[in-house]
């Protein structure tokens, strides 16, 4: 017996001071709100479901820079970066609360547990362990925050009482509150998503070493009790996309380069360019091999089924 599942699509936005992230040779408008908006509707007209909003000390705030972006699209979805070792639980239970029903449930979070400047914003965690378990903590005090009244909590990290967040999310048939995204191969990590994550992100890797990985976050969600829905999986993968493949290997080599003029690519150049970049998706079954290609357009929304066996 099969079961179908929708696949969801969500595009990158380089949520940059200075141009040249990743290879784009954009100059002129980099960083401005009219560029992420319009990289943000040509996502929303066609197909995509939303964007990665990357975080970093030096960086654009991303929550600031996704709140601007949903007040200026109808069915964009910013997928919100954010560490934990920069947000209070409560703070952000509330903040993203609050935007998820301005936006009519359009909120997805991507928590992040990786080093940073963090001596820039005064966080003393360094340590890996640290990190993990502070993570822990966040994301089952924010789902909490989110889903509970008058919570009172006493962790090694956060502590709140009788806290109640108001307005609650907007939520929706498939996620009660924004949904949490996580990634990492550590043990430690694999034991915060199979405990808390929504969505374990996942690099571009070969099909027999996530179909393994899926396996041991599934078995670990049993041994670890989950209490929530089973958790999904997603990819993470930068394409790059030409009309031939040796212009494809070419720029891949040499993606650094940068125009002289700064002039800003044409509608046709700017379309190429969406053609590549990060795409996330809900990976159900690795195991099968089955591969996902977003076609020859852009133009053609880019939502497929993919199929699971039912366990």
């Amino acid at each position: 017996m099969m079961r179908r599942t929708m696949s969801e699509f969500l595009w990158y936005i380089p949520n940059t001071v200075e141009p040249g992230h990743r290879g784009d040779d954009t100059t002129a408008g980099w960083g401005s709100i009219e560029y992420s908006t319009d990289l943000a509707r040509a996502a929303e007209e066609h197909g995509w479901g939303g964007a990665l909003l990357g975080t970093g000390w030096g960086r654009p705030d991303t929550f600031t820079v996704a709140t601007a972006l949903a007040a200026r699209t109808t069915s964009f979805k910013p997928l919100i970066a954010v560490r934990p070792g920069y947000w209070q639980p409560a703070h952000f239970a509330s903040s993203a609360a609050t935007l998820d029903q301005l936006s009519r449930g359009r909120v997805l979070v991507n928590i992040v547990s990786g080093l940073d400047n963090l001596a820039a914003y005064g966080d003393g965690k360094s340590d890996p362990a640290q990190r993990y378990a502070r993570t822990l903590e966040f994301m089952h005090l924010v789902r909490r925050l989110w889903t509970e009244d008058a919570v009172t909590f006493n962790g090694e990290h956060f502590q709140v009482a009788d806290s109640t967040v108001a307005p609650r999310p907007f939520g929706g048939d498939e996620w009660p509150h924004p949904a949490l995204y996580f990634g990492g191969a550590s043990a430690a990590a694999e034991r915060v998503s199979a405990a808390e994550a929504d969505v374990q992100l996942f690099w571009g890797e070969p099909l027999a070493g996530l179909a393994e990985r899926i396996d041991r976050l599934r078995a670990l969600s049993e041994q670890l009790c989950r209490r929530h829905k089973p958790l999904e999986f997603g990819l993470r993968i930068t394409t790059v996309v030409r009309d031939t493949t040796e212009e494809a290997r070419r720029d891949h080599v040499d993606r650094g380069r940068q125009p002289q003029d700064g002039r800003r690519p044409t509608a046709a150049a700017r379309t190429r360019r969406a053609r590549r970049g990060t795409r996330h998706l809900p990976l159900h079954d690795a195991r099968q091999g089955r591969r996902r290609r977003s076609g020859d357009h852009l133009a053609r929304r880019l939502r497929g089924r993919s199929r699971r066996r039912a366990e």
